[in-house]
């Protein structure tokens, strides 16, 4: 279920997604197929870990890749759920290809993503 609301994004981010709902800071959003799949992956990620883990993971993880790159948006762009969701959010049949746990080999790299 897709929601558009300006006031739910977080500055600087388009879309966030909280299964089951994909939320959208602009209407024309909708029509954003790269953005919808990258939010899709994300749903696909919290089905696999049961949401409330998912979100533990997510940010624990953040807060390690801020205290190794001391850049917030470095660390975000690090988390394993983004860099999957990133590398694969313009390949149309990524997620019926993706392998169950995708993300677990974003988890551990030796080169920064962004």
């Amino acid at each position: 279920m897709i929601i558009v609301s300006k006031y739910l994004i977080p500055k600087g981010f388009s879309g966030f997604t909280f299964f089951p709902f994909i939320f959208l800071k602009k209407k024309e959003d909708k029509a954003n197929w790269i953005l919808l799949n990258h939010e899709r992956i994300h749903i696909r990620q919290q089905l696999e870990l049961l949401v409330l883990p998912f979100f533990v993971w997510y940010f624990l993880e953040f807060f390690i890749r801020l205290i190794l790159y001391r850049n917030w948006k470095k660390a975000y762009y690090n988390i394993s759920f983004e860099r999957e969701a990133y590398l694969n959010d313009n390949d149309s049949n990524y997620l019926s290809n993706r392998r169950l746990y995708g993300f677990f080999k974003y988890v551990k790299s030796e080169k920064s993503f962004f």
